[in-house]
């Protein structure tokens, strides 16, 4: 079996948590929890190599990729210290829009911090390298270096995973040119394993199937890590808000009015780094048109809560380029991306990805 060689672009908490989660795929093979299944296609964990990595942070810049992923800013639960030299330097990549200038007001150690050195060529440290497959984890906002980022991959012949809220893989015009490349796209904005939009979203279905009417509801989330404080420039959370709520809406066969629902961050907790609240309120009619309300609270480590869904999303995305199955991998996106291009009840998405990983069941 050939190993799966990715590259990852943005060095922040979730990439740590994914690097953390590999390694600990090499140090206990076939038994890591959290997964859809400990061999997708015959990979494993530990058959991801990864072969290069992108940051424009001057702490992460130059660095081998095993010290990167515990440099400030990043604030994530450190659940595999045990992670060794990997070889991999982390190359400076174009800024262009991902990083916001109000980050400028706030502390050092929490914000990101422009490296000096120049930025490198992507798309020819992509051809001498080779990855399979990059993974896009730029801040929320960073539209332009995203593009940029799958137009390398496109120009250097390496499939694409968007993990973030800009609309790419999700959009036909991307969709048609990884599939004349010979590639595979996925995204977008990854859904968390059990996060905020999966737990509002099978409410709301939950809702929907038990008749009751859904007269509004909010979603509210706060944390403390470089997200929550990039997304404090409100200009930036545009693709954000709409991939968040269509995710919810899509589950309602009569969508809400847009001012009886809100969904997206909310605020900056410093203190809680990487520690995710989401507080979901729901007010609806029962029969008769008794009222019901539901309140929920959700605490969880952001970063590593999505890391076990894009390992699984890696091997799927090689899969597919083993069995030549080009272009936009729907059933994977609509199982773990909030903004597919089409979306689907989380029990049919389900069966859609167990029906994309074992065609013959």
């Amino acid at each position: 079996m050939n190993t799966i060689k990715i590259a990852i672009a943005g060095i922040g908490n979730c990439a740590s948590s994914l690097v953390q989660g590999i390694f600990l795929g090499k140090q206990v093979p076939d038994n890591i929890k959290g997964l859809l299944h400990q061999k997708i296609g015959g990979y494993s964990v530990s058959d991801i190599e990864i072969v290069t990595a992108f940051d424009i942070d001057s702490r992460k810049v130059g660095k081998d990729l095993s010290e990167a992923i515990f440099s400030h800013p990043n604030n994530t639960l450190v659940f595999n210290k045990n992670i060794p030299k990997i070889n991999v330097r982390v190359d400076r990549s174009p800024t262009l829009d991902g990083f916001s200038e109000h980050m400028l007001e706030y502390p050092e150690e929490i914000r990101f911090i422009e490296s000096p050195e120049p930025a490198v060529d992507v798309t020819a440290i992509l051809a001498k390298t080779k990855p399979d497959i990059l993974i896009n984890y730029l801040p929320v906002g960073s539209q332009k270096a995203s593009e940029y980022f799958a137009n390398c991959c496109l120009e250097a012949g390496v499939s694409f995973i968007n993990c973030i809220p800009v609309f790419i893989c999700s959009t036909s015009e991307y969709a048609s040119k990884f599939k004349e490349q010979n590639l595979v796209c996925a995204g977008d904005d990854v859904k968390s394993q059990v996060g905020a939009t999966i737990i509002h979203r099978t409410l709301t279905n939950l809702f929907e199937k038990r008749g009751v009417k859904l007269n509004r509801t909010y979603q509210l989330n706060t944390g403390g890590n470089t997200d929550f404080l990039n997304m404090l420039e409100r200009k930036r959370l545009k693709s954000k808000k709409i991939s968040k709520t269509e995710a919810v809406q899509s589950q309602l066969e009569t969508p809400l009015d847009q001012k009886d629902i809100h969904v997206g961050p909310s605020d900056f907790v410093p203190w809680q780094k990487d520690n995710k609240l989401c507080f979901i309120r729901m007010e609806g009619e029962l029969f008769g048109g008794a009222p019901i309300t539901l309140d929920l609270k959700l605490s969880v480590e952001d970063s590593p809560n999505s890391a076990g869904v894009i390992i699984d999303v890696i091997r799927c995305v090689k899969l597919a380029l083993d069995r030549k199955e080009f272009g936009y991998l729907e059933s994977v996106s609509a199982f773990a991306f909030k903004h597919p291009a089409k979306q689907f009840s989380d029990d049919k998405t389900f069966r859609l990805i167990e029906q994309f990983i074992n065609p013959n069941e």
